[in-house]
């Protein structure tokens, strides 16, 4: 099931969209409060956020800003009518499309998997970092030419990283994202997995970094 995170101070309009997301099968999480919104997008995976410009004390601007240093998941933003500073600063920002309000849920729909697609059209079927490329359709990697073997596990761990470069993401997410562990498990099981797949990288190992006390993070430089 796809998620959605929906972040309002209003009410009535978060129940309204979450009440027309559920009828196409989204499940909907919800928040008036931009630091929680924060944490939700850092610890949880969203399919797509639904961001309203214009909140008391932080703002929907400044969300996604903080937004957009974790992740590319898309966003798309509420705006008051008129708001033109708002629309051309979100897009600045990266917002992936906005809504004016009041708006039509049905129409909001309608963007949301207009950029659902769009986004899926944009992914490669294959990622390429040096010598490494992972094939995502045939769900293999190769390191200079070479096959390498991986387990499902493995190649899934791989994916989550190197789709979420630059990003440092906690033992607990990686449990949940690629193991589907709800509650928290045992995080040695994800360290023996990096190992693990560290050997089977040989010289881009490096590519995935240990943050000591949080987790990893995948960093790529031409360079190296």
């Amino acid at each position: 099931m796809r998620k959605m995170l929906i972040v309002d101070d209003d009410f009535q309009t978060r129940k309204m969209v979450c009440t027309y997301a559920e009828l196409e099968l989204f499940q909907c999480t919800e928040t008036e409060n931009v630091d929680e919104a924060l944490k939700l997008v850092q610890d949880e995976f969203f399919d797509v956020v639904i961001l309203d410009a214009m909140m008391p004390g932080k703002d929907g601007l400044e969300l996604l800003e903080e937004i957009r240093k974790e992740t590319q998941t898309p966003v798309i933003m509420l705006v008051e009518r008129g708001g033109e500073h708002f629309r051309l600063k979100s897009f600045q920002l990266g917002t992936d499309d906005y809504i004016s309000k009041p708006f039509s849920p049905r129409e909001l729909m309608l963007r949301v998997n207009a950029v659902l697609r769009r986004t899926r059209q944009q992914s490669s079927d294959e990622l390429i970092y040096g010598g490494l490329r992972i094939l995502l359709r045939e769900r293999r990697i190769l390191v200079k030419g070479e096959d390498v073997r991986l387990s499902p596990k493995e190649f899934d761990l791989l994916v989550k990283f190197a789709r979420n470069e630059n990003i440092v993401l906690r033992r607990e997410q990686l449990l949940q994202s690629v193991w589907g562990y709800e509650d928290c498990g045992d995080t040695r099981t994800v360290s023996s997995y990096v190992r693990l797949l560290r050997e089977h990288l040989g010289e881009y190992r490096k590519l995935i970094q240990t943050v000591w006390g949080v987790g990893y993070r995948f960093a790529y430089r031409p360079e190296e």
